[in-house]
């Protein structure tokens, strides 16, 4: 167990959720995966968490193992065609991770989704939560659309909203 992040983890607060992503800015994500979704076949979601509880932390629980729960928790996978996608941003370890379910990552390798991610970190570490994070909806939406294009009788059925955890 990693001492030091056990207690970032404990200091850090629910509501800074807020801060970086005000209710504008998750309005604006909404916005941007419903416009992404009319372009692919492919199911889009986005979830932000301040901290990890810890227990899960004691456990050694990592942001990607974090990300497959959240993944699961939301049935992002459940989709016609295995085409179900999770931006999960972590807060206290800053860290960003894209879950692809099983259709789309024997398309799509990890490294593009982590390359992804990576930028993502890079604007948010400039503050810029909002732009980086449609600037990585933007790049998902390219990918996602090359692979998955439109199908006209297969609607999205889950949310487009923002999940503040």
């Amino acid at each position: 167990m990693n001492f030091a992040r056990l207690m970032k983890h404990m200091l850090t607060p629910h509501w800074i959720v807020g801060g970086a992503f005000p209710r504008r800015t998750l309005d604006a994500i909404e916005q941007a995966i419903g416009n992404s979704e009319k372009t692919h076949d492919s199911e889009l979601r986005f979830a932000v968490e301040a901290a990890l509880h810890p227990l899960a932390l004691t456990r050694g629980l990592t942001a990607r193992q974090r990300a497959i729960q959240v993944f699961s928790e939301l049935r992002v996978w459940d989709t016609q065609h295995n085409s179900g996608v999770l931006i999960y941003v972590q807060l206290a370890d800053r860290r960003i991770e894209i879950v692809a379910d099983r259709g789309i990552s024997a398309k799509v390798p990890q490294e593009q989704w982590d390359a992804v991610c990576r930028r993502m970190e890079d604007a948010y570490r400039k503050r810029e939560f909002e732009q980086g994070t449609l600037t990585g909806i933007a790049e998902i939406t390219r990918l996602l659309a090359t692979h998955f294009p439109p199908l006209a009788d297969n609607p999205n059925e889950l949310s487009d909203a923002p999940v503040v955890l």
